[in-house]
């Protein structure tokens, strides 16, 4: 089905170009002007999408997202990817050299080939227990 598979294009693109290459430009043409966002933190609009990566970027230069597997249904896709990064650049005031590999999980509702909706729950705590920035019990 070519719907389908634009959908999974769009996504990988995100993924690619946006998350992993910092190519900004890219945004408009895959996320509806208007789109929603659901993630805790997250900015609803382009501009605040953009900076929420610069500012992954700035907390860890090396950051990538490699997409493990993508199903989908009608007008939603889901996607179970791999977050790496190493904190040389900051995260929550501390650079300490740390690396961690989290999941991430999405689901993205589209319309006519952009993301109208976005769902996103990265493991935060795997995050923070891997960079050794949860207090010691």
């Amino acid at each position: 089905e070519m719907k389908a598979q634009t959908n999974r294009v769009v996504f990988e693109r995100v993924i690619q170009e946006a998350f992993n290459q910092c190519h900004f430009e890219v945004l408009p043409e895959l996320f509806k002007p208007d789109f929603i966002e659901h993630q805790f933190g997250l900015l609803p609009t382009i501009t605040g999408l953009e900076a929420d990566i610069r500012s992954l970027h700035r907390s860890f230069p090396d950051f990538s997202l490699t997409i493990e597997e993508i199903s989908e249904q009608d007008d939603k896709l889901w996607a179970r990817m791999t977050g790496k990064g190493t904190n040389t650049g900051g995260f929550m005031g501390l650079a300490n050299g740390k690396s961690f590999e989290i999941a991430v999980f999405d689901l993205c509702r589209f319309e006519n080939g952009k993301i109208a909706e976005h769902w996103g729950s990265p493991d935060r705590f795997a995050l923070l227990a891997q960079l050794e920035l949860l207090p010691r019990g």
